[in-house]
């Protein structure tokens, strides 16, 4: 990769905040194979640049003050964790084994601790909060029961519901996975996406229904979705549908469906909001958290602190051309902002792409797939990116703009760190 500048400058501790007494807080797709119908994802929701405006809380609500302290965590921890032995194996649950054969074959053996807890609730029909941190395992958690009960009665059908379109898309993907060669259909309604083709998809049994509570609704309206006939409802990163405005959505949705029905309910957070919601909508749920800490502590953070005349954009260039940063997260706080930004790396010669609400799926698609394969070193991104995406071996990831939110970093972060490897994270501070 060649560069219009030159990397001249050694990067030092000196432009880091040397002060970090703080630290951070522990803190169809398918075909009728599960194929497809086409080949092409569907997926985003009215997505987040819907949320955004519905309800306009994430719009409206005004940016946190947090103390740069929390954004320091240089310390990490190398001692060797606890090692987690699950009560049982996937070969041990009481499922269809058409199933079980298909979970082995994708090389899962040992549940996560969400995954070993959760599930026997759910196979036994009952309501569950699962209280647990991004990338823990979750969707297998709720998938694999669910699927087990689709096998079990084949017009059994299941809507789940999913904050953006990226996250309803990678649920799918999951899916297809689990229930290759069964005859189990789904399609993916979202934002982004020609509604055309859902409206065609939808025309056909589909067990599963996967999507944004935007688009969700608006098929609802149009009588394309009858939620009487679900009997299984899914709300996985209820915190982030509530934050981004989709509560009148979500209500108008449940209060659709039987009473008698099967609630899953998913979050990061426990808020009084989110208890109100348990209340509202499950009964005698069990709930179950396996929440660790706020912060992953295979993440060490610091601060990059921007002096008096100090171009951001040169300090970032500066930053980029290392060698480790290999695979490289940015966030920014506008969807113009992260345009730009992406625009300006470009043109200095990194492989960049970039990720927001005004792209549609097919543009965002492209750009998360070619920095996860490696075509692209960079991925500018919106917080829509924070939450539920699973993008192995992020190297780094960069707070370009501070995020609004403590609770925005902490999913911001955990992008990286993943799966037991090292991550860093730095924040820029003017």
């Amino acid at each position: 990769m060649e560069h219009k500048k030159t990397f001249s400058k050694s990067w030092g501790p000196s432009r880091f905040s040397r002060s970090h007494s703080g630290g951070a807080a522990a803190s169809h797709s398918g075909s009728r194979s599960h194929g497809s119908r086409n080949s092409n994802p569907r997926g985003g929701a009215h997505g987040p640049s819907r949320g955004f405006s519905r309800g306009g809380k994430r719009g409206a609500r005004k940016g946190q003050h947090i103390d740069i302290s929390r954004f320091i965590n240089k310390t990490v921890i190398t001692e060797e964790a606890v090692v987690f032995t699950p009560e049982h194996l996937f070969k041990d649950f009481i499922i269809d084994e058409r199933l079980k054969a298909n979970i082995l074959a994708k090389g899962y053996n040992m549940p996560t601790p969400i995954q070993d807890r959760v599930i026997p609730h759910i196979l036994h029909g009952q309501d569950v909060v699962g209280i647990a941190n991004t990338g823990t395992g979750k969707t297998a958690a709720f998938l694999v029961p669910l699927i087990n009960k689709v096998l079990a009665n084949p017009k059994e059908k299941v809507i789940i519901l999913a904050p953006t379109r990226e996250l309803a898309q990678q649920i799918e993907q999951e899916l297809k996975g689990f229930v290759k060669g069964l005859r189990i259909f789904s399609v993916c309604c979202v934002g982004g996406a020609p509604i055309g083709r859902q409206i065609s998809d939808l025309r056909y049994q589909n067990n599963f229904i996967i999507g944004t509570p935007g688009r969700i609704k608006d098929l609802i309206e149009r009588k394309y979705i009858n939620l009487a006939e679900f009997k299984s409802a899914v709300l996985d990163e209820a915190d982030r549908m509530l934050d981004m405005g989709f509560i009148h959505d979500m209500r108008y949705m449940m209060n659709l469906m039987s009473k008698d029905r099967h609630t899953l309910f998913f979050s990061a957070t426990l808020s009084p909001e989110i208890a109100v919601l348990i209340k509202d909508f499950l009964k005698n749920p069990v709930m179950i958290s396996v929440k660790t800490q706020d912060t992953s502590k295979n993440v060490e953070q610091d601060v990059v602190r921007i002096k008096a005349g100090e171009d951001k954009l040169e300090v970032l260039h500066d930053l980029l051309v290392q060698p480790e940063f290999k695979k490289v997260l940015i966030f920014g706080r506008t969807k113009h902002g992260v345009e730009k930004l992406a625009v300006a790396l470009t043109k200095k010669g990194f492989k960049a792409q970039s990720i927001h609400g005004d792209k549609n799926q097919g543009q965002r698609q492209r750009a998360l797939d070619a920095f996860k394969r490696g075509v692209a070193q960079i991925l500018v991104a919106t917080d829509v990116a924070a939450r539920g995406l699973d993008i192995a071996g992020v190297s780094h990831v960069i707070n370009y703009d501070i995020p609004e939110t403590y609770d925005d970093y902490v999913h911001r972060i955990g992008r990286t760190g993943r799966a037991g490897q090292k991550g860093k994270a730095l924040t820029f501070v003017g």
